[in-house]
């Protein structure tokens, strides 16, 4: 009995073994594609490509599928800020999830969902509102954003720059790139070597996306950034993908601004089979199209996906432990 039950276990583990050597290496490239765009864009997880894959593989991979950025800064005088008119009549579901407010004029908490993930999107009405928030010791230790939220006491906040961890795995204390705060240059930590610029608002609470120095986006009038990327939306026109857009499927949170000035937060949790998988960056542009995003930028993502709103965690982060959440060095807060 023992005999055959080993057969039986023996038997069922070569078949898993086939099934895994069918996707990793066989004629069917979307898992293979997949799984080196996914790894190759964290920031710590680069050896899962190269475990399966050889150099040569991973850089043609990459070759295939990536996201063309559309070369321009913001031109801030396309957003017109003013009042938000409600009506009875909207041209789309999307629209009335957007302009309808429900009690509240500051923000909307809309859920969302699609193929394969399930996230959420925050239409805040008032951009002057938002402001960038660091963690409490900058630059050696990153701050969980529900701990932020209680001392900061600000209504919704999201994860926004990237970071290496100073003191350890999940220390989250060194943001990536510029750190702009007040119009003035907070941190300089290392770059990272991926596309994108500096994201912020400018004193006029327009959404500003530039490649310029930090110096001279605050000599335009940028009030508050992070840097990191990509850019997905630059003045109404979308990045050029190719294949899957080259960041494979993952958790992502994203901030854009209409032109109409309303501000929108997406959060996409991923990285967990039979809740959300997650996104790529494809599927991901056509959802800020949707919702008539004019400009909009990838922030990062994976087990920092973060949504806080009024002290409470209100999405899945994937990060290991707790609740899911990561120490971050900075965050979107609405307050």
């Amino acid at each position: 009995m023992k005999k055959k039950k080993a057969i039986i276990l023996f038997g069922i583990l070569d078949i898993l073994a086939l099934i895994f050597l069918f996707f990793t290496y066989g004629p069917i490239s979307y898992f293979r594609d997949l799984w080196i765009t996914t790894s190759m864009t964290t920031m710590n997880h680069r050896y899962l490509a190269r475990v399966l894959y050889s150099e040569k593989t991973i850089h043609q991979v990459l070759s295939e599928n990536y996201l063309k950025e559309v070369e321009e800064n913001t031109d801030t005088s396309q957003i017109k800020l003013g009042e938000i008119l409600e009506t009875e009549h909207y041209e789309s579901i999307y629209e009335e999830q957007v302009l309808k407010k429900e009690g509240n004029d500051l923000y909307k908490l809309v859920p969302i969902s699609g193929n394969g993930y399930k996230g959420y999107m925050v239409v805040v009405y008032d951009p002057s509102r938002i402001s960038l928030a660091t963690a409490e010791y900058l630059g050696s230790n990153g701050e969980l954003l529900t701990n932020m939220s209680k001392r900061l006491s600000f209504e919704v906040g999201i994860n926004a720059g990237g970071f290496a961890d100073a003191g350890g795995v999940g220390s989250g204390g060194i943001p990536t790139g510029t750190v702009i705060q007040n119009g003035e240059v907070v941190y300089r930590g290392p770059e990272t070597g991926w596309t994108g610029g500096l994201i912020g608002f400018t004193d006029d609470n327009v959404l500003m996306l530039t490649k310029d120095s930090p110096e001279v986006a605050i000599e335009n009038g940028m009030r508050d950034a992070v840097e990191f990327g990509p850019f997905l939306i630059v003045n109404g026109k979308r990045a050029i993908a190719r294949g899957n857009g080259g960041w494979g499927i993952s958790s992502r949170t994203v901030i854009a601004q209409r032109q109409d000035g309303i501000v929108l937060f997406f959060i996409i949790d991923g990285r967990q089979p039979g809740y959300s998988i997650g996104i790529n960056m494809v599927d991901l542009t056509n959802l800020l199209v949707r919702y008539k995003a004019y400009n909009a930028a990838n922030l990062d993502g994976g087990a920092s996906t973060d949504l806080v709103i009024n002290q409470k965690l209100i999405n899945k982060p994937c990060g290991i432990g707790g609740n899911g959440e990561r120490r971050i060095p900075n965050a979107w807060i609405v307050k």
